[in-house]
């Protein structure tokens, strides 16, 4: 009961300081690749710390520590995408029970190699001196259904946390949202053109390819501008950020135009996949919100304001202006934009349900630097 009590003021503290902090900040803690691997080493090291004093206890703990992180390491690496990218790729187009045998074997191999660096390791170095250096190289059985389960665990968490999204996970970990909080957020619409053409021509199944493939193209450029896929809607995407991480650097901005220069970069591919180049509309706008955690048996982080309904209908703007990319002008002024980036004044146009009219600027890029080549903008 003691250390019950103990657990529960322990994570009471955590999420006070959690959610204290993410007000400080304008929303969750910006947490850099770094870090997250720094985490995932300690956790790792950790569980062999625990094997060792499980089942050697006269052992040197930090020797659990090494052949925990040579053995879980390039698992996590490959099922995060960093070791190995194109394999994983095509295994993951596989069946399912294909796809599960194929990972396992992946996973013997990959800690077979680990544990065997890590005992050659310690030997050279004359942490561990075994009547064999067979026992160094050949992972006993029972280390394996350890190491198995650990890395199992730890895949498990990634993937929901992948599943959900790292800002949902998290604060639906520390419940944040379970009142609804008022905060500054920036929203990101992104509609793909002509899709209903697409489909009356190619069919529903074919034009729900096409937009798993666009879809899977986003990702990229919003993880590394910091952004949250909140939703998918039909043909369109929405994309998120604490107002103060959006517009630092001209984040939203530029992961907009990565995702089309992405695009442009893969034209010739998405040509000879579908027919034809995605061409896209999006609008950018920013200011206070309602978030709140709703659902019973399905949870979801839902947000509720007019810089939604603003945000849809300036997207629904982009047709009637013939421009690809609009912001509003509020969202423009709090920000500075990378020296590619050019904006052009609109005007203020009359948006419905909203009582006041909206300034409104287009936005072109020259170049993109993260590719070295211009990014065309293809209108809708």
């Amino acid at each position: 009961m003691l250390w019950f009590r103990i657990r529960l003021t322990v994570f009471s503290g955590l999420k006070q300081w959690w959610e204290v902090t993410s007000r400080r900040r304008g929303g969750m803690r910006e947490i850099s690749p770094t870090q997250n691997w720094i985490l995932i080493a300690i956790v790792l090291a950790a569980s062999g710390v625990i094997y060792d004093s499980m089942f050697y206890s006269n052992q040197t703990p930090v020797i659990g520590a090494i052949f925990a992180l040579f053995i879980g390491m390039p698992i996590l690496a490959f099922e995060r995408k960093v070791l190995l990218r194109t394999l994983y790729r095509r295994i993951q187009k596989l069946p399912t029970f294909a796809f599960i045998i194929t990972e396992l074997v992946i996973y013997e191999i990959l800690m077979s190699i680990g544990f065997a660096c890590a005992g050659l390791l310690l030997w050279s170095v004359g942490m561990l001196k075994p009547p064999s250096l067979l026992d160094l190289v050949i992972m006993p059985f029972e280390v394996f259904l350890y190491a198995l389960a650990v890395c199992a665990l730890m895949i498990f968490v990634l993937r929901v946390r992948e599943l959900l999204g790292r800002d949902v996970f998290l604060s639906m970990l520390v419940s944040r949202y379970r009142n609804p909080v008022r905060e500054e957020r920036v929203f990101l619409f992104i509609d793909l053109v002509d899709s209903t053409a697409f489909a009356e021509k190619h069919g529903d199944l074919r034009a729900q390819q096409l937009l798993s493939s666009l879809f899977a193209t986003f990702a990229e450029p919003v993880r590394r501008h910091k952004g949250m896929i909140n939703d998918y809607v039909g043909d369109a995407a929405i994309i998120t950020w604490p107002l103060a991480r959006g517009v630092k650097d001209a984040r939203c901005v530029r992961c907009i135009f990565d995702i089309l220069a992405d695009i442009e970069a893969n034209a010739a591919g998405w040509r000879k996949s579908y027919g034809q180049v995605p061409k896209l509309r999006a609008a950018l706008h920013g200011g206070e919100i309602i978030t709140a955690e709703i659902g019973v048996d399905h949870h979801k982080i839902s947000y509720f304001g007019d810089t939604v309904n603003t945000t849809a209908r300036l997207e629904t703007l982009c047709r009637s202006l013939n421009r690809p990319v609009l912001i509003s002008t509020e969202l423009a002024r709090r920000m500075n934009f990378p020296d590619d980036i050019s904006c052009e004044d609109l005007g203020t146009h009359a948006v419905k349900g909203r009582g006041q009219a909206l300034g409104v600027m287009a936005l072109s890029s020259r170049a993109v630097t993260v590719l070295k080549t211009p990014a065309v903008i293809l209108h809708g």
